[in-house]
């Protein structure tokens, strides 16, 4: 496996072409090859990954007013997700920031995707900021069509430890959830948890009617909780944010 800055047309046109298929857009670009060749020119991150000489993985990001990288969008080709492509992606961005003298990386995520969950607060060690509903908008991609783009927002302090996975057994649910559905709990003085769906893409497919519900437990559960102070502190192993207050 091998990453590396991605710096020329043709390289870019191979990239927007993987995105395109890892997200299914048909001709619509999630980001076009111009406009990641312009970012790259100026000083952005355009990053491929390659097994052997074939394209993998991409990754597009620019700076932040505060002069931070925020990571607008990774993609795995499917036949290479799970084998360590994300995270060498990861890394390499992380590589990248720290040369430039940068010490931090946002990016968004899907809350429902529980493996992303895990992977971005634990695996790496970012931290949640804020839950963002519908932060995109209505979008077309095979992906995401047909579902509200709620999105957690994430900063990544690179010189930080990633923080255990907490333990919630004990914790009382403000979302529970019972064989697929979601079950509306309460929100205590401390801490809760919310939960999410073990396999929202293949819920996605079988039962679009149950992840739209899913979809909007979730965001009135997380906002809920945000607006009177609380913050995601970790993901547990079950599928389940904690959510704390005052931290």
């Amino acid at each position: 496996m091998k990453v590396a800055e991605l710096t020329d047309a043709a390289a870019m046109h191979e990239a927007a072409a993987l995105l395109n298929r890892i997200w299914g857009t048909g001709d619509e670009h999630v980001v076009d090859p111009g406009t990641m060749r312009a970012l790259a020119h100026i000083g952005n991150y355009v990053a491929g990954a390659y097994d052997g000489d074939t394209l993998v993985g991409a990754s597009v990001g620019f700076f932040a007013a505060d002069g931070h990288l925020h990571s607008h969008v990774t993609g795995i080709a499917p036949e290479h997700q799970g084998h360590g492509v994300g995270r060498a992606l990861k890394l390499h961005q992380r590589d990248w920031a720290l040369a430039r003298g940068r010490t931090a990386i946002s990016w968004t995520f899907d809350p429902l995707i529980a493996r992303n969950a895990y992977f971005n607060l634990h695996t790496l060690g970012a931290t949640a900021v804020e839950y963002l509903p519908d932060f995109y908008g209505s979008m077309r991609d095979a992906v995401n069509a047909g579902i509200a783009s709620d999105r957690i927002y994430v900063l990544w302090r690179l010189e930080a430890e990633p923080p255990p996975v907490p333990d919630v057994a004990d914790r009382v649910a403000l979302l529970d959830r019972a064989g697929n559905l979601p079950v509306p709990g309460r929100l205590i003085e401390r801490a809760s948890t919310v939960a999410i769906p073990l396999d929202i893409e293949r819920l996605r497919a079988t039962d679009p009617d149950v992840a739209v519900r899913w979809r909007m437990a979730v965001r009135d559960a997380m906002m809920d909780a945000q607006q009177h102070g609380y913050r995601i502190t970790g993901f547990s192993r079950d599928g389940r944010y904690l959510m704390e207050a005052g931290t």
